[in-house]
């Protein structure tokens, strides 16, 4: 359901999908999201499922599928997303039948979207101010080659 108020997702609602992403971390997620007590709102979402390997897709299906049968969660909320173009890739072969077509919402809409949940209250995030061009975004990305260095 589209709605501007609604909140942009929490860490441990999304996995950005590589294809160096472990089956331990596709696990955890679908674990989350079947779990009892997983119907706090969140949407678990895996972006970019068709940039994994073979041997991790298969065992998000084999995860998902048992997790399912054996969840006592009627109502869980779990979306993979992955390109259109990836026709090649076994989560979309594995999980067609539960493809849906994703709703396009034009540039500006996503814009204002994001400005409306990425601003940072005045005075609250000192963090935000070491970059200059943040503009009261409260999100920036950080990357190292070393574990924990990205500080």
């Amino acid at each position: 359901q589209h709605t501007e108020t609604a909140p942009l997702p929490s860490y441990d609602e999304v996995l950005v999908c590589t294809p160096d992403t472990e089956e331990e971390e596709v696990e955890l997620l679908v674990r989350r999201a079947l779990s009892p007590g997983s119907q706090d709102q969140k949407i678990y979402c895996l972006l970019g499922a068709d940039q994994l390997v073979y041997k991790v897709s298969k065992k998000l299906e084999s995860h998902f599928f048992r997790l399912v049968q054996s969840s006592s969660v009627p109502n869980y909320r779990f979306i993979i997303f992955c390109s259109a173009k990836a026709h090649k890739s076994y989560v979309i072969t594995a999980f067609d039948a539960y493809k849906v077509t994703f709703p396009c919402y034009s540039k500006t809409e996503i814009q204002t979207y994001l400005k409306m949940h990425l601003k940072v209250p005045c005075g609250t995030a000192p963090i935000a101010q070491a970059f200059e061009e943040a503009h009261q975004q409260n999100v920036k990305f950080v990357f190292s080659e070393r574990a924990g260095m990205g500080r």
